[in-house]
């Protein structure tokens, strides 16, 4: 029981740092205009906490409306 709880373990580590990673990618490339709060916010929340890279997916991020071409 205990290696598939260190297995587990280590799938939830690797899962949030590819969370934060992407996180800070889309930091990097959009506008301040599409992000509620601050980026500054967001980089120190998802470091702070793991799992905070998730609210920045579910609330951080505006939707943009796709444009009628």
């Amino acid at each position: 029981m205990a290696q598939r709880r260190k297995q587990l373990i280590t799938l939830l580590v690797v899962v949030d740092l590819i969370m934060a990673a992407c996180t800070f990618v889309d930091l990097r490339r959009r506008d301040d205009s599409q992000i509620r709060g601050s980026k500054r916010f967001w980089r120190i929340v998802t470091i702070a906490n793991p799992g905070n890279s998730l609210a920045y997916w579910l609330v951080g991020r505006k939707r943009i409306a796709p444009s009628a071409d």
